[in-house]
């Protein structure tokens, strides 16, 4: 049977409801981007970069899980999208601890054309959600 993180992980892409991305993570939960060389580390700033990679991938309606693995902590799962005519394929590493919420999420893209689309479309996200 799915873990019952990664069934509420799927329910929250299902809904496209971003703002519930918070209730899933960890305090000390850290980000790894395939174009951020150092770890983002904590709760608000790895809910910032969930919720921009879901607004860039999720909400234009083409993203989808294409393989899963699992086991009693962590899983990984493959994923496709397409963005200005570019197919994204990466994979999502999550990790969680004994109370179900997520403690590392690490994203893995390729090819080059989609970690540079990545690079800059996530970028512009996190300046537009950054904190005045």
């Amino acid at each position: 049977m799915k873990p019952a993180v990664l069934q509420r992980w799927h329910a929250l892409l299902d809904s496209k409801d971003l703002n519930a991305i918070d209730d899933l993570l960890a305090d000390n939960a850290t980000f790894q981007s395939p174009v951020v060389h150092t770890p983002q580390v904590g709760k608000q700033i790895t809910g910032m970069y969930l919720k921009a990679a879901g607004m860039m991938l999720v909400a234009g309606g083409n993203f989808r899980y294409l393989n899963e693995w699992w086991n009693d902590s962590s899983a990984v799962l493959e994923f496709e999208a397409e963005v200005n005519g570019i197919t994204i394929n990466g994979v999502d590493m999550i990790f969680w601890n004994a109370e179900g919420k997520i403690e590392r999420f690490k994203v893995m893209v390729r090819p080059l054309k989609a970690v540079n689309l990545v690079h800059e479309a996530m970028g512009k996200l996190l300046a537009m959600s950054k904190p005045a």
